[in-house]
């Protein structure tokens, strides 16, 4: 086996900048249409919840491609698996410029959820097969970051376009400024030296997703990142139609501001390790969901001010539960590894897909309380689950003397 990457090594930098790209082209791709939501809405005739669609079909795909990913990349490589991904979902998006119809918008939204699943799996399992013990958390770290950076940005950089070019150019922009990331990319990763190609075994993917998916704890973990993601997307999904309707009335460039409060999601994120250090996961778990509680009721205010600041402490709590649920999967985990964590992204975005539109029904008929309303009701159920997982793992924990 080659020597794994090393912390300062001139191939530790290349990996971590190539993959923070990745990332970054990942998520600015699924993301970037979520502020223009309303102009979907608008153009099309189509309600809140079908003009939602084009987010949610795309993460629906996403979550359902991602459990064949990693196992597909066993057999055809990390670095070119992740390669096609990027330069076909930067392709996607410049086709977007082309979408005439509500309908062909939708079908390059599922292709775009498709291709992208080869990404996040992926590049995970690209940074545990070449790197040394000692430079994976810095490293996961920094591909994360490069998920929240893409993300904010997505969303930023749309909407501020969309309010001086059409919205279809500026998705295409978006694409063709993802297509050259994508080049730098391909260039600049160190190929796999530690990677061995094994041939695609569906009988042991299936197999081990049926193993994690009967452990009673696994299921609790996956339904707190469906119901986590769930509110997280349905609070983005809407808070536009409530800022960009009366008494509000803000353009797109000024309501897409309230992204940033990303930076705030992703410091919490960051600090997370030490403070499950100190306080445990049951009490931190019990904390962050608190935190997205307190942020949801907050912004029933008609304050702006108060709105942005409900959505930052959202952003901070959601954050944290995602960041403590998915390393609480890994710690559970005994076999199967990457499958349990390709069952909770799957999960994850399964609740995206879900909640996001079903929160349009709530939108419309209901306003902001009955986005409110949804939202609390996803996330006490998600306390009720942490509290069960706490027990069972107390429970594990007294039996194996650990």
């Amino acid at each position: 086996m080659t020597v794994p990457i090393k912390i300062g090594s001139t191939r530790y930098r290349k990996a971590n900048l190539a993959l923070f790209w990745a990332g970054f082209v990942t998520f600015v791709t699924l993301y970037d249409i979520q502020p223009l939501l309303p102009l979907f809405s608008r153009e099309f005739g189509v309600s809140p919840a079908a003009g939602s669609l084009p987010l949610s079909i795309s993460t629906g795909t996403l979550a359902v491609s991602m459990l064949l990913a990693g196992t597909i990349s066993e057999s055809i490589g990390r670095k070119p698996m992740i390669s096609a991904a990027l330069f076909l979902t930067s392709l996607l998006a410049v086709m977007t410029a082309f979408t005439a119809t509500f309908s062909s918008l939708l079908a390059v939204r599922f292709a775009q959820g498709v291709v992208l699943a080869g990404v996040p799996s992926v590049a995970m399992a690209y940074l545990g097969d070449e790197m040394d013990s000692s430079a994976i958390s810095s490293a996961m770290g920094l591909y994360i970051s490069g998920n929240a950076v893409g993300g904010m940005c997505g969303r930023i950089i749309s909407a501020i376009m969309s309010d001086y070019i059409p919205w279809r150019n500026s998705l295409a922009v978006i694409g063709c400024f993802s297509f050259l990331i994508s080049c730098y990319f391909m260039a600049t990763l160190p190929d796999a030296a530690n990677f061995r190609r094994r041939p695609f075994r569906g009988a042991y993917l299936v197999s081990s997703l049926i193993h994690h998916l009967k452990d009673p704890g696994m299921l609790l973990l996956f339904s707190i990142a469906f119901l986590s993601m769930g509110s997280f997307i349905s609070l983005y999904n809407y808070i536009t139609f409530r800022l960009l309707a009366v008494p509000y009335k803000l353009n797109q460039s000024t309501i897409s501001l309230i992204f940033m409060v990303y930076f705030f999601g992703s410091l919490s994120s960051s600090k997370m390790g030490k403070l499950l250090q100190r306080f445990g996961r049951r009490f931190m778990m019990r904390m962050t969901l608190g935190i997205m509680l307190l942020g949801l009721l907050t912004t029933i205010s008609t304050s702006v001010a108060l709105i942005v600041t409900g959505v930052a402490l959202f952003t901070c709590g959601f954050f944290g539960v995602h960041t403590i649920a998915s390393g609480w999967v890994g710690r559970r985990a005994v076999t199967a590894n990457a499958q349990a964590s390709s069952l909770y992204l799957f999960f994850y975005y399964l609740g995206s897909s879900i909640s996001g539109t079903v929160g349009g029904l709530f939108w419309l008929n209901f306003g902001w309380l009955g986005i409110t309303a949804l939202i609390s009701l996803l996330l006490l159920l998600a306390i009720v689950a942490a509290e069960i997982m706490a027990t069972i793992e107390l429970k594990t924990s007294s039996q194996t003397g650990r």
